[in-house]
């Protein structure tokens, strides 16, 4: 294995379960990839709603593998782009000195760790807060549209558009030949409709209840309606696809899944589908491919410093952020 000059780096980390108050800068030691993990020096990384599910414990099942009293693995975040600096000897796919972005064991830091077959090659051409910023909401825009069935033609509304995943999804589909109504608020409905959103509905002046329209797929990003108000929306044989993390009015998550097998059971005409996203080279080679010739132009909030990490979680908290929170370290 390549090694690395610096044995201690700069991250941010939380020692115990909480808010974003919690998070502390601090010097650990830089961590040793095994043998089919590469060490990435971070030039971006990007968070999601995901690391502060992490960072809180919550939902509990988080902890039977992140641990149940404290974190096992303190350094936040998973999204980045980087240099890798050192390889494991069973490494493939990536070399030393290669420009990566993909999936990490925390991101917010000076350096972290990745399975190799968990990152791909970033184009020269494509900044690193672009390449973090498209990973975990991406691959899960990405990974959606698929298990939906997306075809060229189709009439996609997607609740949340001005989010991380949402506006992903807007250009996915979109590239794929659907024709996307977007939901936001007025601020981001401006560069929402640069995106390619047909239409963009304003969800503070009208609610996507109301809408006379009949789409083939619902991508809702925020489970602020039930999905059985939301299947209202859907023409015969169309397709809800919960994605919210968040509790709303059919629950957390976990209860969203149960709810949305049991929806399907009860009625006919229509599908509620629940889905798996992991990060695989080939989906990262294709949005990497999408970054290069513009297919796809991640929105960035804002690009945090290390140091603010506390203040960037925040953003994500508040649930307004336009796009994509970026930290550069």
């Amino acid at each position: 294995m390549t090694t690395v000059s610096t044995t201690t780096m700069t991250a941010a980390v939380h020692r115990v379960y909480g808010e974003p108050d919690i998070v502390e800068i601090s010097e650990v030691p830089v961590p040793v990839p095994g043998p089919r993990e590469v060490l990435i020096r971070v030039e971006a990384a990007a968070l999601n709603p995901a690391d502060l599910f992490k960072l809180r414990g919550r939902p509990w099942v988080l902890r039977m593998s992140g641990g149940l009293r404290r974190p096992r693995h303190g350094v936040i975040g998973t999204d980045a782009a980087g240099i890798v600096v050192a390889v494991g000897e069973a490494v493939t796919g990536v070399r030393r000195g290669d420009r990566v972005f993909g999936e990490t064991r925390g991101s917010l830091a000076q350096h972290a760790v990745a399975s190799c077959e968990r990152v791909t090659r970033l184009p020269d051409a494509v900044a690193a807060e672009d390449g973090a910023a498209v990973v975990m909401a991406g691959l899960a825009a990405l990974h959606g549209l698929r298990a939906a069935g997306l075809a060229p033609g189709q009439r996609v509304l997607i609740n949340g558009a001005a989010g991380g995943i949402g506006h992903l999804a807007l250009q996915l589909a979109t590239a794929a030949g659907a024709e996307v109504t977007a939901v936001c608020s007025a601020a981001n409905a401006d560069w929402v409709a640069d995106l390619g959103a047909a239409r963009v509905v304003d969800y503070t002046r009208e609610s996507i209840l109301d809408l006379d329209e009949r789409f083939d797929l619902v991508f809702d990003n925020v489970g602020n309606h039930r999905m059985r108000e939301v299947m209202r929306l859907l023409t015969p044989g169309g397709v809800l696809l919960p994605n919210s993390g968040e509790p709303g009015p059919d629950g957390g998550p976990l209860a969203r899944v149960a709810k949305a097998a049991w929806v399907n059971l009860v009625v006919r005409g229509v599908r509620v589908l629940t889905y798996y996203s992991s990060p695989r080279r080939e989906d990262l080679e294709r949005l990497a491919a999408m970054l290069a010739d513009g297919t796809l132009r991640p929105h960035v909030d804002r690009v945090w410093a290390l140091r603010e990490a506390e203040a960037a979680l925040a953003r994500v908290a508040s649930r307004h952020a336009a796009g994509k929170v970026v930290v550069a370290p």
